[in-house]
């Protein structure tokens, strides 16, 4: 069983909590391969159409625990990242269903990178985000590089990398960080709400549609065009593609079933 995260499914959703409330969700190896399994059991199970990372307690998830690279025998930085967070991070990625992040509090370092490798981030108004990698004479990592620009902005990017400043829940929906930012004692309610939403839609468009749109981030137009209408292709022989023009042509819901 896990201990550095909680596992919950229903409805389609796998809630995933980060649980080391003691130290605001603390990331240390245990929890790097317990959530990389996790993430690597939900993409292949069937049932799970809908994965939403949260944290235990006051806070999202504060980083890396330093504790754990005070010792002696501590794996170099490059080590460190490639075979422990960046498995995690290509993981949510790659998943071809929809992974939310329900950030509750801090989120902060490779925390923060996290959160930015989720598809969609709702914040409590009590959020706050923090690339705190200067403050120790770092650079952002886990992918925060490639996520934050893309999400605020060059001149932003730089900014938050360079000050280390926090950005509170209102700023981060002004720049563009997160999706939606909801009280904090209805976070879990409302991501759930669009959690259950998302799972019982056509989670395989979903899928190859985050796979284009990565795709996409790093393609021409011609490529980006040609890719689209491949991948198309396939969501057009998907089943819940015909179940959705039968539930449009008898003006009825559609039940989709995520194939």
């Amino acid at each position: 069983m896990p201990e550095a995260i909680q596992l919950e499914q229903r409805d389609g959703v796998l809630s995933v909590t980060l649980n080391r409330p003691d130290v605001l969700n603390a990331i240390n190896d245990q929890m790097l391969r317990e959530l990389l399994d996790a993430l690597r059991q939900a993409g292949r199970d069937a049932a799970v159409r809908c994965v939403v990372l949260t944290g235990s307690g006051r806070g999202f998830c504060s980083g890396q625990d330093l504790r754990d690279r005070a010792g002696p025998g501590t794996p170099s930085f490059r080590e460190s990242l490639g075979s422990r967070y960046n498995p995690v991070i290509l993981q949510m990625r790659t998943m071809e269903k929809p992974v939310l992040a329900a950030v509750n509090g801090v989120a902060a370092g490779a925390g923060c990178s996290l959160a930015l490798a989720a598809d969609l981030r709702i914040a409590s108004d009590r959020a706050s985000f923090i690339e705190v990698f200067a403050r120790v004479g770092l650079l952002p990592d886990s992918g925060s590089t490639y996520f934050l620009p893309r999400l605020v902005g060059l001149g932003k990017a730089l900014e938050l990398a360079y000050t280390a400043d926090a950005v509170d829940a209102a700023e981060a929906l002004r720049i563009g960080l997160v999706n939606r930012v909801v009280p904090h004692d209805a976070l879990l309610s409302e991501v759930m709400t669009l959690a259950k939403r998302l799972a019982a839609g056509p989670t395989r468009g979903y899928g190859l549609a985050k796979r284009a749109i990565n795709y996409g981030l790093h393609a021409t137009l011609d490529q980006a065009l040609d890719y689209e209408a491949a991948v198309q292709e396939i969501a057009g022989r998907s089943a819940d593609h015909r179940e959705g023009v039968a539930a449009f042509l008898a003006k009825r819901p559609p039940s989709f079933i995520g194939a």
